[in-house]
């Protein structure tokens, strides 16, 4: 049986690259709202655990970003399929990623897609022309690498 994954991403500031994510992927943002009010009133989190954002409760070391057309579970509002989730670790990126993400634009539409990534703050790395691909690698706004095809 195959299993469910999601990628998840060590990072300082996990809702700002949430937030990066969700609009260089066309993704949604999990509200998990719900999951941290029930989890306020229970007493199980405290105000240390949480933040306010935009008049809603979400966590303060994770925030998360999924897929629109997938499924999302409706007592916690984690998404149930493609997602990333982005965790606040002490300590810095310090050497080159050894996973990373592709985005796939196509010939077509790659230089555009590179342009609106570098405008929501990315950075573009290198250019890249081998083994018959041509790609650019970027970083995220904290210097985690991605190519766009």
């Amino acid at each position: 049986m195959a299993l469910n994954w999601k990628l998840v991403i060590d990072c300082a500031d996990p809702i700002a690259l949430a937030r990066f994510w969700a609009a260089a992927l066309d993704y949604e943002l999990e509200d998990n709202s719900v999951l941290v009010d029930r989890l306020v009133e229970t007493g199980a989190i405290g105000p240390e655990t949480y933040v306010e954002i935009d008049g809603r409760r979400a966590f303060r070391q994770l925030a998360a970003v999924r897929h629109p057309d997938d499924p999302v579970d409706p007592a916690s509002g984690t998404g149930l399929g493609r997602r990333l989730l982005f965790q606040a670790v002490p300590e810095p990126k310090q050497t080159k990623n050894r996973l990373h993400i592709d985005l796939h634009a196509g010939p077509a539409d790659r230089e555009v897609t590179v342009k609106r990534l570098t405008a929501l703050g990315a950075t573009v790395l290198r250019e890249v022309d081998e083994y018959g691909s041509r790609h650019t690698t970027m970083a995220d706004p904290e210097g985690n690498e991605f190519d766009v095809q």
